[in-house]
């Protein structure tokens, strides 16, 4: 993936294709627990090698397990290095299922933009028009901020994820106490108005979940239904995308899965590992809740990248990126819930990227949807996600 590296939210720095698209490699670190399961490198056909050994790498690099699925012109490839469980040793398996976070926005941008395909709401509409007094405060005003600029993060608006001290209730040392929290969308809008917004809509790019709890928002004000209950009639059932998932309040994982680890947020490369499998997902809603598996992935990029899920106006929106900010190249491009790269062997890629608690996970893929990888680390603190796509797709 890209060489720019930028501030880690963990300590250290990684590579920008994962995460709230600040993605990180992180400090090598060493686990003390059972040993890791066998690679599968002496089985990976030439094609896949790379990659292999970056996932490899990463177990190397103190991830628990890796797990990826690939599909290209020579059909799929399913690749794994280290454990699901650091308790019992299982290996990680292709259909384990996984907290997929920020790559929910996809989905979410997906369905406004059907809205849109049927004349229920406008990408220029206010979020104000949807959500009357909602983005007020601290110099936010929700009159100036349009749908469009939610989904491309041109908003402005302050993410509530940086706030410190929400930071360190549940993701540092408060997670074990407050795991278990319900988060109403509104109790994290109103976290974000607490701080004057990044700037003035439209006149810069920063990623913002915010901007995705609002986008949620405004898909149950249009339809009268939640977001997941919008995500699931109008793309999980008609693709048959039976491993995917809104969770809503439910803090397990469902079977087969494996188990999240996280230092929670500690630089010590000493420091304790804990099991944050299970978590409330309401804390991240509809900027990153949902759960997947790696087939389900594919499937829903491929349809959605050649036309089955949109008409061509709405895909032709969602794939209009807009620069990425100051220090970013122009090979990044953030269009609408879809993030684009032009690798440096020159393939251009589609895609997104999310972690979570003890999860970071990617899905990659060519315009046309003919080669694509979707992978994920059972850690949050280890591990170089933008080597594995590079590797994958530049050899």
């Amino acid at each position: 993936m890209a060489i720019r590296t930028r501030p880690a939210r963990r300590g250290g720095v990684r590579r920008a294709w994962t995460g709230a698209l600040a993605a990180v490699t992180l400090v090598s670190t060493a686990l003390t627990g059972p040993a890791v399961a066998a690679s599968a490198a002496s089985t990976a056909s030439g094609g896949h090698r790379a990659t292999q050994r970056q996932l490899d790498a990463a177990v190397g690099d103190g991830v628990p397990g890796v797990l990826a699925r690939v599909t290209d012109h020579d059909g799929v490839w399913n690749g794994a290095a280290g454990v699901a469980d650091r308790t019992t040793g299982r290996e990680r398996l292709p259909q384990d299922r996984y907290r997929v976070a920020s790559i929910t926005k996809t989905f979410v941008a997906t369905v406004l933009l059907q809205l849109e395909a049927e004349g229920r709401l406008d990408l220029d509409d206010t979020v104000e028009s949807w959500l009357p007094g909602v983005v007020r405060g601290k110099g936010h005003d929700g009159r100036t901020v349009s749908v469009r600029r939610l989904l491309n993060h041109t908003s402005g608006i302050f993410n509530y994820n940086s706030d410190p001290e929400f930071r360190q209730k549940v993701a540092g040392d408060g997670f074990l106490t407050h795991r278990y929290d319900t988060w109403r969308p509104e109790r994290l809008i109103a976290l974000a108005m607490t701080h004057p917004p990044y700037f003035a809509p439209g006149s810069g790019f920063h990623y913002s979940n915010t901007n995705y709890i609002l986008a949620g928002m405004i898909v149950e004000r249009v339809t009268g239904r939640p977001y997941g209950t919008e995500i699931e009639r109008r793309v999980l059932r008609p693709l048959g995308l039976r491993a995917t998932s809104a969770p809503g309040t439910d803090v397990r994982m469902p079977r087969p899965s494996g188990r999240a680890y996280s230092k929670l947020l500690s630089p010590d490369p000493a420091a304790e590992i804990h099991d944050v499998t299970e978590l409330n997902p309401t804390v991240a809603g509809a900027s990153g809740s949902m759960i997947s598996d790696s087939a389900d992935l594919q499937r829903f990029y491929r349809a959605l990248l050649r036309g089955e899920l949109l008409p061509a106006e709405q895909l032709g929106a969602m794939t209009d990126t807009v620069g990425m900010g100051t220090g970013v190249p122009a090979a990044y491009g953030y269009g609408l819930g879809l993030l684009r790269q032009e690798l440096p062997c020159g393939v251009e890629i589609w895609g997104h990227s999310g972690d979570t608690r003890g999860s970071v996970s990617a899905v990659a893929m060519t315009r046309d949807g003919s080669h694509s990888i979707a992978f994920n680390f059972n850690a949050d603190w280890a591990g170089d996600t933008g080597k594995v796509v590079e590797a994958e797709f530049c050899g």
